[in-house]
């Protein structure tokens, strides 16, 4: 069911509405780090100006230059950690527009979705982001503790792929659901076919590891459980 769900949202990744989806989602999640890269420079410029006194030492001229590198830095490792998980918040706020195309060309029969105020779309968007950004930081001191003890370090690739797709799955799901039945039932759903979903999510995190690749993921994510949401509430 999960691959069925998987591949169908494959095949309509050409789809015009897919296209413009992916494209805004990329756009802003690019234009968001580039305008939390500036804050960053803004704040040591503000705060070390063209240098700094040290005691003993003197002036010194190079600081904010060394800052300033380094915070780019700092913002191009955490960039590979935070692209995904902020690109799947913004996509989320647009995803009404992928699970309609997928029920459009997939489930003609349905009847109209429920509409979802724009105020409630936005909360969602910004607790998803948060939820994503906070738990993929925490999943990142974990997975850096693994790698450097000896013992822990063959398992911490698993705390990627089940810190992410629980995430993924809980959201996306979730998401997708509250159109047509609900917050709370939509929850209640999810609780039922919990092992189904997390395995769903598990299945998104694989192309997270490759780049370029894992900006579909989003995309990718909202189709696969809009195909699946179906499947099991046709169960159901």
């Amino acid at each position: 069911m999960i691959l069925q769900a998987f591949f169908l949202a494959i095949a309509q990744i050409g789809d015009r509405p897919f296209r413009k989806v992916l494209m805004l989602g990329v756009l802003l999640t690019f234009a968001l780090l580039v305008a939390a890269t500036v804050g960053l420079l803004w704040l040591v410029q503000t705060y070390f100006g063209d240098g700094i006194t040290l005691p003993w030492i003197g002036e010194v001229q190079w600081v904010d230059s060394l800052f300033s590198a380094t915070s780019i830095l700092v913002m191009l490792f955490l960039s590979i950690f935070l692209m995904v998980p902020v690109a799947s918040a913004i996509t989320s706020f647009f995803l009404d527009e992928i699970a309609q195309a997928v029920e459009d060309r997939h489930y003609p029969q349905l009847p109209e979705a429920r509409n979802v105020p724009f105020a409630e779309a936005l909360s969602d968007s910004v607790a998803f982001l948060g939820v994503l950004i906070v738990a993929n930081l925490l999943g990142l001191i974990v997975y850096l503790i693994f790698l450097v003890t000896a013992v822990l370090a063959p398992f911490a690739p698993f705390v990627f792929y089940a810190l992410n797709g629980y995430l993924l799955g809980r959201e996306y799901f979730t998401l997708v659901a509250i159109r047509r039945i609900g917050r709370k039932e939509a929850t209640r759903m999810r609780k039922k076919y919990g092992s189904t979903v997390f395995l769903a999510g598990v299945l998104m995190t694989v192309p997270l590891t490759v780049p370029v690749v894992n900006l579909l993921v989003p995309v990718l994510g909202a189709a696969t459980f809009t195909h699946l949401f179906q499947m099991l509430n046709k169960e159901r």
